[in-house]
């Protein structure tokens, strides 16, 4: 983008004209598709391997739902990483860092509102599936 398209106002038809060329590209679409099949995947993983952890070994709810969303996170990462941005990869361990960075934040949400669920008497796969 140059310096020029930056200056402008967010409201100018050259702005307009360019997020109606991003709405209408196909790709974009196509591209956001992805993103929420990727998503959708995370989700059933994360909720799949949690239950499975808390009613066969038994884990401790916390530490089950530590090790399910490594796994979703992971599997989301590789899958966004080579189906949905397949054109635009970055170097490996950089793109990886920034999304441990962003996933680390979200799995302290993520405990702390199953901690606070459980704790509200609601159990434990409720309060996962709500969590996630």
């Amino acid at each position: 983008m140059s310096s020029s398209e930056l200056s402008r106002p967010p409201g100018s038809p050259r702005a307009q004209s360019r997020a109606g060329r991003a709405l209408r590209a196909r790709h974009n679409w196509e591209q956001l598709l992805k993103f929420s099949v990727v998503g959708a995947s995370g989700t059933a993983i994360n909720f799949a391997v949690y239950s499975s952890l808390v009613k066969g070994p038994q884990l401790h709810y916390l530490l089950a739902a530590t090790i399910s969303f490594l796994v979703a996170v992971t599997s989301n990462y590789l899958l966004n990483r080579h189906w949905t941005f397949r054109g635009k990869r970055g170097h490996f361990a950089y793109q990886g860092l920034r999304f441990f960075v962003v996933s680390t934040v979200v799995l302290g949400l993520n405990l702390l509102i199953l901690h606070l669920l459980v704790s509200a008497d609601l159990s434990k796969l409720q309060a996962q599936a709500v969590a996630i």
